[in-house]
């Protein structure tokens, strides 16, 4: 993840973080890359009572989501300091992580990625409590 700087397309942003934060060759990103969406919310400042009015925004996030395919054998390596270490987990353990109560080693702007990834792969199904609702909510801010 990373901003996206005013003189990149977004493909090219994609190829430098993937460089900079994992040691991906380029030619491996282009080979496995798909772009998979985009998420946006707002993130607010203040009481209950200010959010409620409207009022406190700090900003508005857009996220352009890709899924990466690699192959099996190949180790992602931190290169810029951004990321401490990669590792993989299952959906039991991507449930656990979601309690707040959870030690958590994963950014809190990467959960919104996540579950957007969860609705795409059929993980949380239509038939999920509040489906739609989570839905509406990956994509509740203004994307301009």
């Amino acid at each position: 993840a990373g901003g996206q700087p005013y003189n990149l397309s977004l493909l090219q942003n994609v190829l430098k973080e993937c460089d900079e934060e994992a040691g991906i060759p380029p030619e491996l990103t282009l080979q496995g890359i798909k772009p998979a969406g985009v998420i946006s919310y707002e993130q607010y400042g203040g009481s209950a009572i200010s959010k409620s009015r409207g009022e406190g925004v700090l900003g508005r996030v857009v996220l352009f989501c890709y899924d990466l395919i690699l192959p099996e054998d190949f180790v992602p390596v931190p290169k810029d300091g951004e990321v401490e270490c990669f590792f993989t987990w299952g959906l039991e353990e991507i449930g656990k992580s979601m309690d707040p109560e959870f030690d958590d080693p994963i950014k809190p702007n990467c959960y919104p990625v996540i579950i957007d990834y969860l609705i795409r792969s059929g993980a949380i199904s239509p038939d999920s409590p509040k489906y739609l609702d989570i839905v509406r909510t990956l994509r509740s801010g203004t994307c301009s």
